[in-house]
């Protein structure tokens, strides 16, 4: 597959949507790569009844402008990033604009307001669709300092430079390949990546009925650290100029990846793409992540070949 060296990057005016495009221009500049913005809009799905009997067309005229007018305050937002921008004004769903797009660029980026639900307005359903869906990585940006979710008309905290990268290991190719990416973005970034796979290991045997009273809870995680370090050390090959850390954790995906977010750079998952993620470290928890994360987190589906180029 073809792919532009760019960011795409969902627009709707909102903060949320101009912090996630701040956090994309430093990833487009660290990478080398361009912008390409987009603000998507939809007509009614109604048509009114004219007094006449018949029907009243839709004027888009005013959307299309308000459009315009979304991408022009983005595009000079970003003009002393010194990367090329383009920009385009698309009709139809957002999510599903944004989706087709990801066919041909490296990365999608979109904001979220970070209270749990990520920003409406335009992008509605952007952020479930398109994380699991997309063709390309897709990093979804919080609006949140210091771990607290900021107003709408509160002033945009800077862009943090990525030196610290947590990924999420867990055995799958999913997990695999949301590796490589973590250490494509610590080679562009000039970043370290922490490498965590998580085994709930405590909470098991009050769980677990089945499970043995004398397990060795610290020969399990060292069995999971020995395999980690095999997952690693194949995704490294001969990249030695990244710095991965090794971490098998006792604790659950969410607890563990949403902990190290509040002192790191970006978080990355893999996702089988079918609107659920994959694995005992992700499971049924990753939502959770994109919802509580502090930092940044990237998704990377199986739709996203892992011999891509990613710096």
């Amino acid at each position: 597959m073809v792919r532009d060296d760019v960011v795409l990057v969902g627009l709707d005016g909102s903060a949320a949507s101009l912090h996630a495009l701040d956090w994309a221009a430093e990833e487009a500049a660290a990478h080398g790569w361009g912008l390409r913005l987009v603000c998507a809009y939809s007509l009614p799905s109604f048509t009114a009844a004219s007094l006449d009997g018949g029907y009243a067309a839709l004027d888009d005229t005013a959307i299309q402008q308000g459009a315009r007018a979304v991408l022009a305050e983005a595009t000079a937002r970003v003009q002393g990033v010194g990367v090329p921008v383009t920009s385009v004004v698309q009709t139809g769903d957002a999510a599903g604009v944004l989706v087709e797009m990801s066919h041909g660029v490296r990365l999608a980026v979109v904001g979220t307001r970070g209270r749990g639900g990520f920003a409406d307005r335009l992008l509605g359903t952007v952020s479930s669709a398109l994380p699991a869906h997309a063709f390309c990585p897709t990093v979804v940006v919080p609006l949140r300092e210091n771990g607290r979710a900021l107003a709408d008309d509160a002033v945009l905290p800077a862009v943090k430079p990525v030196r610290r990268i947590v990924v999420g290991v867990d055995g799958s190719p999913q997990a695999e390949q949301a590796l490589h990416w973590a250490i494509g973005e610590a080679e562009a970034w000039g970043a370290e990546v922490h490498a965590v796979a998580g085994v709930p290991v405590s909470s098991l045997s009050g769980v677990l009925a089945w499970l043995p009273d004398t397990v060795d809870h610290d020969q399990v995680l060292k069995d999971v650290a020995e395999g980690l370090n095999v997952v690693v050390d194949r995704a490294l090959g001969d990249r030695s100029g990244v710095v991965v850390k090794r971490h098998a954790l006792d604790g659950s995906g969410a607890e563990l990846l949403t902990e190290f977010s509040v002192a790191t750079d970006l978080i990355v998952v893999g996702s089988r793409g079918r609107g659920g993620f994959a694995g005992l470290l992700l499971g049924s928890t990753s939502q959770a992540v994109l919802h509580h994360s502090d930092c940044p987190v990237m998704v990377v589906t199986n739709r996203c070949k892992a011999d891509e180029k990613t710096a």
